[in-house]
């Protein structure tokens, strides 16, 4: 590197950090530090897998909805789910990474996904707990991104919350009809709380102490809040929804701790969370294992698309060399 290189990198770089600290936004064609772009990728392609993995789980209760109108709510939101991967491998995609190529990397176990969704869903309560739970944290989640200082993850971020937010709302109506039904049903709401408590907690990623990546993050604006923190919030908006379900969160330890204005809870089995993460949960070969035969049924569809695109670019482009023809033609006439 020149010394005027070097010279324009650190120019660069402090008008970068101008912007990030005035809680402005960095946009496709600004300079941009390389571990930030990485860092962009590395959780935007995360979030964009979760999302069409996370359709599995309750896809597979589409069938067997109790009802049209449950039926109708469930195809919708998993039809959002797929749409949320598509806006945000479209924001990846504006940091110059091709989407196919993080697919590849997905399905070869390069990439991960979000660690709750390498879980069964047993009974059609499990469709509820992932609407008020596993939704709700995400809520918590990615409501501050739509402050990230990244400008397409942002906007984003903004109809993907909207949407999320009926999801959770959805899963908690769901519960709440369960939990008032009958004693069967309540049990059934009950066990599929039980098992999804402690997982959608450990989405919020590893205690702070811990986590690898969000102090950097938190530096660039790209996160808001640490893990820890959002984790507590997350905690002290479910004690009292539970109540109103009339279910019971499953730790003993859970209470409210007067002097620090929150509820204390229990110890997180960080061994579990380790080992869903290296593959080994209860549905991480299945997920992908459906994940990649349904790329390869697609294959056509996409064959079809790129063939389609490349006659219409082709057409358009022998109109235009036509037009000029013409108009040349004219001008000399």
């Amino acid at each position: 590197m020149t010394t005027a290189q070097a010279t324009d990198t650190v120019d660069q770089q402090a008008d970068f950090d101008a912007v990030v600290s005035a809680e402005g936004r960095i946009e496709p064609r600004d300079w941009m530090p390389d571990a930030y772009r990485a860092t962009l990728v590395r959780q935007i392609a995360q979030h964009a897998h979760s999302e069409i993995i996370g359709m599995q789980p309750e896809a597979n209760w589409i069938t067997r909805a109790p009802s049209l109108r449950r039926k109708a709510i469930l195809m919708a939101k998993v039809q959002d789910e797929a749409g949320h991967g598509l806006y945000l491998y479209g924001a990846a995609e504006t940091l110059d990474v091709d989407r196919g190529e993080l697919l590849d990397k997905l399905h070869a176990g390069r990439q991960r996904y979000s660690s709750i969704f390498n879980y069964p869903t047993l009974t059609w309560a499990d469709v509820g707990a992932i609407g008020w739970l596993v939704d709700g944290a995400a809520i918590t989640n990615q409501v501050p991104l739509c402050r990230c200082s990244y400008g397409p993850y942002a906007r984003a971020m903004v109809r993907i919350c909207k949407e999320e937010s009926f999801h959770q709302r959805q899963g908690y109506e769901l519960l709440h009809a369960l939990s008032h039904g009958t004693p069967a049903q309540h049990a059934m709401a009950q066990d599929a709380v039980d098992r999804w408590w402690w997982p959608s907690l450990m989405m919020f990623g590893p205690p702070d102490d811990e986590s690898s990546h969000s102090e950097q993050s938190m530096a660039w604006r790209i996160k808001r809040h640490s893990n820890d923190e959002l984790r507590q919030r997350f905690v002290d908006i479910c004690v009292p929804q539970a109540e109103s379900l009339g279910l019971a969160l499953p730790d003993p330890d859970l209470r409210w701790n007067e002097e620090r204005g929150t509820h204390d809870f229990g110890e997180i089995d960080w061994s579990e969370f380790q080992q869903v993460l290296r593959g080994n949960g209860p549905c991480n070969e299945q997920r992908l294992d459906q994940r990649r035969t349904a790329h390869e049924n697609g294959a056509w569809v996409r064959e079809a698309a790129a063939a389609h695109a490349a006659k219409h670019s082709a057409r358009t482009s022998d109109d235009a060399v036509s037009g000029t023809a013409t108009g040349e033609g004219a001008m000399a006439g």
